[in-house]
């Protein structure tokens, strides 16, 4: 005995896996570039419990950005404004940099703790770990520097 698949069922079965395959061909492309815009910015990420030491011990603050690889807006924060030659030295001078990754446990622990509804999110945290600033995502290394100075 054979089993024959209706017609229409055929092609909804066809444009189901073609739109699936397509969503995720999408989502490993725009993995893809959020690694490597991240990787370019050149910037050393610490676990944010990591951080929260180092800031003690350095008397820095924490510059937290919470992001996701994916993320469109986090990339082009990435490329913009943190592969800024001047933006990273004064991270380096003046900060613990932690990139939070919004798809991981500490990610998850973060985003429930300091609220976080969207991405990229960036703060400046005192070594208690209660939140110094909150800062406003811009594209303009000079208006993200003015911030930091603020």
């Amino acid at each position: 005995m054979t089993f024959k698949v209706p017609s229409k069922l055929r092609s909804w079965l066809f444009f189901g896996i073609a739109a699936a395959s397509i969503y995720f061909l999408n989502v490993e492309v725009q993995s893809y570039l959020g690694r490597r815009a991240i990787e370019n910015t050149g910037l050393k990420s610490v676990a944010f419990d990591e951080a929260t030491v180092r800031s003690a011990n350095e008397g820095k603050l924490i510059l937290a950005e919470v992001s996701a690889v994916w993320c469109s807006s986090c990339r082009r924060l990435d490329n913009e404004v943190f592969a800024d030659p001047e933006v990273k030295r004064a991270i380096d001078k003046r900060f613990i940099f932690s990139r939070i990754e919004y798809e991981s446990e500490e990610g998850e622990r973060f985003i429930e703790k300091y609220h976080v509804t969207g991405f990229p999110t960036l703060f400046l945290i005192r070594p208690d770990g209660t939140i110094a600033k909150r800062l406003q995502v811009t594209f303009s290394p000079k208006e993200f520097l003015a911030q930091l100075d603020r």
